[in-house]
Order: C-alpha cells, then structure tokens, then sequence
C-alpha cells in the first residue's frame, strides 16, 4: 500500500479538545455510577495524575467499607496514541485500600507496619459491576477481564477494568512502603491473574516522546492507522499484531532513528 504525505500528516495528529473532554465524560460517568453506591470523592474536578498526559481521574472512598478507589484514564486516550478507528475509552478502577504485595525473601507485610485484608478483587468486581447496572441498566456488559458500557447517542463505548493495586517491593532494602514499583492486578473470570503497569507505560511513553523531539507517538499513530486500513482492506498480516504490540515495537527503536 502507499500513502501520500499529506495523508500520514493527517494520521500522526494527536487527540482534539472535542475527544479529550469525551474521555473526561467518560470518567465522570463511571464517578458518578460510584458515588450511588456509598462513594464519595474530596473534589467534583477530575485530575491529570501524570503531567503533560492525558491520563485524567479522580479518587474516591467509601465511607461504609473503608475501600479507597482511583479511577483513571489508561490506554490509547491516555497515551495519546489513539486513532480515529479505536473509539472505546479504558477506564482503570483500582482498589487501593487492599493491595496484592510482592517482598524479599524473609519480609512480610508486618515489616512495613501492613496487616491482612479480608476484601477481594472478585468481591470488588462484583460490586463495581452492580452499581454500574444500578447506573446503566442492561448497557452493562461483563467481559473476562472488564466490564463494559455501551454507548449510546450521548455517550461512548466504555470499558472499565476492576482491578487492584500492585505493589513490588523486591528492590526495597529500607522497609519504605514508597519504595516500590506500582502496578495492578487483575482476575479475568476464565481464572489465573493478569499483572499489568498502566501508569508506567504511560510515563516510559511521556519520556520516549521527549526523548525523540515528539516523534515516537506520532509514529506510533501513524502505524496504528495504516493496520486499521490493512485490515479494511483484509490483510492478514494486520490481524497478527496488536496496537499495544506496534507500540512496544517502536518503542524499542533507538532514539537516535527517530
């Protein structure tokens, strides 16, 4: 296939102001299908957790059982390596009041002052499912590993990822609850456990797109859109590979190719 410049200028162009505030809705939504539930959150303003991304949310606690929830932007939108053709927002939920630990060898939670929770990932999941059907009825759809909203004529496709906070303490040598690398955890419903690290895609994203003078998510963009027409053209080639794996794939080329 070949594509004019023109044509791959207008692919590399980042989100607009109309789809930004989409993602905010997004959120809001989802924020507000929460706080029906006994949720309450310390500020109506959704957050940018990570400067100069799009990664928008807010915090939100539940004042009967003591859970505490971040809900935040994550994926394409987030990154900012979104195309025209990926229309669905993600939305991380994550329980952060109990979280999944990972320690050296002979450490514990009891030597960084933690004790042992009762609550569980598939519990919170069930729970954030109901009150998204309390909010939405039947547009709420559970997936293996998400549970989805359906758009309609006044809101988009959303999908919401139950999951729980992910805490990697390998490295910690000072017994520092800080000192640990963030990740989540989630459950699909078909078994096992899923460890992902959402706010560090999104920053190792931010610093490879400084690094490259602001080509890496232009690139990233126009490949992503270049395997969506192959696949409209029925390319094969296009259905063996992911956008998060084309994005990883230019990820790893030197900057100095950039």
């Amino acid at each position: 296939m070949k594509f004019k410049e023109q044509e791959l200028k207008n692919f590399a162009q980042p989100l607009s102001d109309t789809e930004i505030e989409k993602c905010k809705n997004a959120i809001r939504m989802v924020r507000d299908a929460m706080k029906e539930t006994g949720f309450i959150d310390d500020s109506s303003d959704i957050k940018n957790f990570i400067e100069d991304t799009f990664t928008f949310g807010t915090t939100l606690r539940n004042k009967n059982n003591n859970r505490e929830v971040k809900l935040f932007l994550q994926g394409s939108f987030a990154n900012n390596t979104n195309v025209r053709n990926e229309s669905d927002v993600d939305i991380a939920i994550i329980l952060e009041s109990t979280f999944r630990p990972k320690y050296r060898n002979g450490i514990t939670g009891a030597s960084y002052g933690y004790c042992t929770s009762s609550d569980s990932l598939k519990a919170f999941k069930d729970d954030v499912q109901l009150a998204l059907e309390y909010k939405f009825g039947d547009d709420v759809e559970r997936k293996n590993k998400s549970i989805k909203i359906n758009g309609n004529t006044y809101r988009v496709n959303t999908d919401t990822v139950p999951s729980m906070r992910y805490k990697d303490y390998s490295n910690d040598y000072r017994n520092d609850k800080d000192n640990c690398i963030k990740g989540i955890v989630i459950c699909p419903d078909s078994g096992g456990e899923i460890i992902n690290y959402p706010e560090l895609h999104i920053q190792n994203g931010k610093a490879k797109n400084n690094s490259t003078n602001h080509m890496f998510k232009k690139m990233v963009r126009i490949m992503k859109k270049m395997r969506y027409i192959m696949k409209d053209y029925k390319y094969e080639s296009a259905n063996k590979v992911s956008s998060f794996g084309l994005e990883s794939l230019l990820w790893n080329i030197p900057d100095s190719v950039y």
